[in-house]
């Protein structure tokens, strides 16, 4: 099959599915692996596809406005997060005064925590539990609790931050693009991510690698903003935009 053939046939699969795996893709075009590679590379730059970990999205499947709770969160890309998680404590030292988001990954965090100077401010119940039960200094903060993804929103948190000069704070996104950001699904949430990130003097987003060139209807904050924390970063083109932090699978 020659190459135009082959992205030709990627697209019509991509319409009809809006996401393939580069395995299925093997299979279908009989073709190897390297060669499905590098069509997907040469389709994303290009801009007829995303790229994206183990695969490729179609163009128009990068946007969403809904949201897994918890429970479905905690048993996706589990091994992903806990290697974003060990990286990003790993960077908490001596008196850190610590801003720590309510989402799966900054859970994860806790179980490395390591530096008993530290002090921490959440809106993440499970995550305020956690870290008072391994003998952290913790403060949660006040407001509605949103039950699908157990955060402390609202008027009553985003005024309590105001009071808070963190030195570093560790976020959850929905998504990552160029364009947009990171974006959130419910802007109350997003209200609350921003105001905690500008009180950070350094603000890191954990995500792992199928948050990006996802777009949700809320940006809590522009690229530049934030350094990312990933597990495995495929498109390279975020190095243009901000630092990005490779996590640890050991």
């Amino acid at each position: 099959m020659l190459t135009e053939e082959r992205y030709a046939a990627i697209l019509r699969i991509l319409a009809e599915k809006k996401a393939v795996t580069v395995q299925e893709l093997t299979r279908i075009l009989d073709a190897s692996e390297s060669t499905v590679r590098r069509d997907l590379v040469a389709l994303h730059k290009s801009g007829r596809l995303y790229k994206v970990y183990g695969g490729a999205t179609s163009i128009d499947n990068n946007y969403s406005s809904s949201e897994e709770d918890m429970k479905t969160k905690r048993e996706l890309h589990t091994e992903e997060k806990i290697a974003i998680a060990r990286r990003a404590a790993s960077l908490i030292r001596k008196n850190d005064f610590v801003y720590l988001d309510a989402g799966t990954t900054t859970l994860h965090m806790i179980d490395f925590l390591q530096e008993p100077t530290a002090v921490f401010v959440t809106n993440g119940m499970p995550h305020a539990a956690k870290l008072a039960a391994k003998g952290f200094k913790t403060f949660i903060l006040g407001g509605r609790l949103k039950s699908s993804t157990e955060a402390v929103i609202g008027t009553e948190a985003v005024n309590a931050l105001k009071l808070y000069n963190f030195t570093k704070g560790f976020f959850g996104t929905n998504g990552i693009s160029t364009g947009s950001g990171f974006s959130t699904p419910d802007d109350s949430e997003g209200l609350v991510k921003r105001s905690a990130l500008e009180r950070a003097s350094h603000a890191y987003v954990l995500a792992d690698c199928s948050k990006f060139n996802k777009i949700y209807p809320i940006t809590f904050a522009n690229i530049s903003g934030a350094t990312i924390i990933t597990d495995l970063l495929e498109d390279k083109k975020y190095r243009d935009y901000t630092t990005v932090l490779e996590g640890e699978n050991s």
